[in-house]
């Protein structure tokens, strides 16, 4: 619905699809020298993350009400929502958004974190949730450094090849 009101093209969804993503790769190959890595989370799809949206859900407003109200809905009980949808209807693991393996880039170096974060959670976690986890900036920092490591060593292997 969004696409059409900014006059997008519903083909660009189709084109995001694992399929599509893989047969591009497959004819526009990525240069063997370009450090790839690929990060992906997973979405908590616990009773308790999904809990909070059966609050929203309550919600009554007044039967033809003149005003009209926002309705805040909890960004990671929605993207647990949605990462129980597509675990359910494709046997998926996701952050809510993207699934595991479509994230991850064929030949890339790949970090799948043991820890449940939904895709939103690098941008909008702030605080240290447990100071014995890495906040986002950690983690942002700690992918930039394997980014530059990953290069670093592509690098230096194809210098070391004979031409």
């Amino acid at each position: 619905m969004l696409l059409l009101i900014l006059k997008g093209d519903m083909q660009s969804l189709e084109d995001l699809t694992y399929t599509k993503r893989k047969e591009f790769l497959k004819n526009h190959q990525l240069p063997k020298e370009l450090p790839v890595v690929s990060f992906h989370t997973e979405a908590n799809i616990s009773p308790a993350a999904l809990a909070t949206l059966s609050r929203v859900a309550q919600a009554e407003l007044p039967r033809f009400a003149p005003i009209s109200m926002p309705v805040v809905m909890p960004l990671g009980a929605t993207l647990a929502a949605t990462a129980q949808v597509l675990q359910r209807r494709y046997g998926e693991k996701s952050d809510g958004l993207v699934t595991c393996r479509d994230a991850e880039v064929p030949g890339s170096v790949v970090v799948r974190p043991k820890r449940k974060l939904d895709h939103a959670w690098m941008v909008y976690s702030s605080n240290k949730d447990d100071p014995l986890e890495a906040d986002a900036s950690q983690v942002c920092e700690a992918l930039l450094t394997l980014v530059m490591e990953v290069g670093l060593r592509k690098n230096h292997l194809c210098s070391l090849r004979p031409e």
